[in-house]
């Protein structure tokens, strides 16, 4: 395989011949006119190819897919931690703290120093009637919920259910027994999101769900996916999808080992840039990821 660092080098060792030949622009033939042209025009392709190999994205990869059914999804390099949060109040605003919308998130991103730009942004865990998170949350290492391990009803206390969470060695999906674990061992998240059920669970999907359901509702999660580095990946059906479904997804079309269901039905969301998507709904902490303007 030719790459572009062999290119680079080789269209420069036969510009230096060139220059050392003593020909110039203006005793050269058409032949050696020619040549010489496309040695340019292969370094310059090949220079920018290296720029792209080494330049961090920031900007997260977000498409619209069409199959196994429509979907949003947007990818997330691990390399770009620092563009990472969680977002739930504006702690300057003692009246209306609370910030609930991707436009306020936006405007309130935009007026903070330095100023940032909202690139992409999703519902996070689940919350109760007054937009609090109703499991474990930590935002820029405070802990705001303590780990819920309790049993109960509906989509959050479906076991196991996991945590979503980021140190500074990277992401990870952890089951929220597991995770208590690491809490006691000494992890130290710097952001965390607590939501349920899981959808995958070390490649294997949640064994409650059932290939045959019929219950289909608009579903998004999070998936941690590969390694060395991982890539993180944020997915909105388009359409509604069973439980079944959308876990399959994670693991067979995105080879994610571990994935997270975070909400359904009127309160999944998506913020784009890429996409201009702005979903208009009321929500509880958000996940975003910014760049500085």
């Amino acid at each position: 395989m030719i790459r572009n660092y062999d290119i680079v080098a080789n269209s420069l060792n036969f510009l230096s011949k060139f220059s050392l030949n003593g020909m110039t622009l203006s005793n050269i033939t058409k032949t050696q006119a020619v040549v010489v042209s496309l040695c340019l025009s292969l370094l310059l392709v090949a220079s920018i190819g290296l720029a792209r190999q080494f330049t961090v994205k920031t900007v997260p990869d977000c498409q619209r897919k069409k199959q196994p059914f429509d979907y949003s999804i947007c990818e997330l390099d691990a390399k770009n931690a620092a563009n990472f949060s969680l977002q739930w109040q504006n702690p300057s605003s003692t009246s209306h703290p609370l910030l609930l919308t991707f436009t306020t998130l936006r405007d309130y991103l935009a007026s903070e120093q330095p100023a940032k730009t909202l690139l992409f942004a999703m519902n996070a865990g689940m919350y109760d009637g007054n937009f609090a998170p109703i499991g474990y949350t930590v935002i820029n290492g405070k802990q705001i919920r303590a780990l819920n391990l309790k049993q109960g009803g509906g989509n959050f206390h479906l076991m196991p259910n996991g945590v979503f969470w980021q140190d500074r060695q990277g992401f990870y999906i952890t089951e929220s027994q597991s995770m208590a674990k690491k809490l006691a061992s000494g992890a130290k998240p710097i952001f965390a999101t607590q939501s349920g059920p899981m959808l995958v669970i070390d490649g294997n999907i949640h064994p409650a769900f059932d290939a045959n359901s019929t219950s289909r509702k608009y579903r998004n999660g999070v998936g941690v996916c590969g390694r060395n580095p991982s890539r993180v990946k944020f997915v909105l059906s388009d359409t509604p999808v069973s439980f079944y479904e959308f876990a399959d997804l994670f693991k067979s079309q995105l080879g994610c080992d571990n994935a997270l269901f975070l909400d359904g039905g009127s309160a999944s969301a998506l913020y784009s840039q890429t996409l201009s998507r702005n979903d208009n709904k009321y929500m509880g902490v958000m996940i975003a990821v910014t760049q500085d303007k």
